[in-house]
């Protein structure tokens, strides 16, 4: 963690004196979707917005950052060839281990391949650089589905990101862990507000009060911003759908759970936007910088 505080703060410089520049580029909107505890159904959350995204005419890419657990390639029922391991040891350029998915989406695995980031010789760094830098103008969104907790790979990611959203679920487990992970990111002010997700809640009236719970601590402890984007209730075509691995949004598109999803959607695309910079280029360049 020594190291990692050391590379955070350094990034934080970094985006203070690059931040004007980098939002001028045009590029996707690169948004890590996290979580401070696993099992909260983040990686439902990122294929369904995904779906919900592509339907208001988005092109998406989903990178499946949680490195060891291929749960993007799970949920959709397809199993990838190739990950981003292959683009930066093997040879494969970004096109040939992307796969297409439903509804036009379109992901990428990222295997092992940032677990080895450290010891990158300068070609293979080259190579992960050019493969990324692919989609600076082949997407609007670039979803990372980080994995949960405050390990070095998800801090790096969920930093490097523009743009971060964290799930929670009403339990105590999920609320504290998911403080925890926004302490970190307050702390070294990587960034200045991220958006939450209440999923599993019983009713509207324990989405609202966790949201709001979240929003008081973190405003009046951290000095950090949460925004409530959005709330999933416990929804039984959820289960069902990760059951039959086919996203809740093509399941049932007109369901609960597929319209609250798609006003998040919405939200992001027509609603409040951060000032964030937009692009490739400036994520994997402080990806690199962090884990490396």
């Amino acid at each position: 963690m020594r190291d990692q505080a050391h590379n955070l703060r350094v990034l934080t410089r970094d985006r203070q004196v690059s931040a004007g520049e980098e939002y001028r580029a045009a590029g996707p909107r690169v948004v890590a979707v996290t979580s401070g505890k696993g099992g909260v159904g983040k990686t439902s959350l990122v294929v369904n917005l995904a779906l919900a995204l592509a339907h208001l005419g988005q092109r998406v890419v989903v990178f499946d950052a949680d490195l060891g657990l291929a749960n993007v390639e799970v949920l959709l029922g397809i199993s990838p060839p190739h990950t981003l391991h292959d683009v930066v040891f093997g040879g494969k350029s970004m096109e040939e281990v992307l796969v297409p998915g439903p509804c036009g989406i379109k992901f990428i695995s990222g295997g092992s391949g940032f677990q080895e980031l450290a010891n990158l010789d300068t070609a293979q760094r080259e190579r992960l650089i050019r493969g990324l830098a692919y989609f600076q103008h082949q997407a609007d969104f670039l979803l990372v589905d980080t994995g949960a907790g405050i390990s070095r790979n998800v801090l790096g990611f969920v930093a490097a990101s523009q743009e971060v959203i964290v799930v929670v679920t009403p339990e105590p487990t999920s609320l504290t862990d998911a403080y925890g992970l926004i302490k970190v990111l307050a702390k070294f002010k990587v960034h200045s507000h991220a958006y939450l997700v209440v999923n599993r809640a019983l009713d509207d009236r324990e989405a609202v009060q966790t949201a709001h719970k979240m929003e008081m601590v973190a405003g009046r402890f951290l000095q950090f911003r949460v925004h409530h984007l959005g709330s999933l209730l416990e929804d039984g075509v959820v289960g069902q759908a990760v059951k039959v691995q086919q996203p809740f949004v093509l399941l049932q598109p007109h369901g609960a759970a597929a319209r609250r999803v798609a006003e998040m959607a919405r939200y992001l695309v027509e609603g409040y936007r951060a000032p964030a910079a937009r692009g490739i280029n400036g994520f994997i360049g402080r990806l690199v910088r962090l884990l490396g």
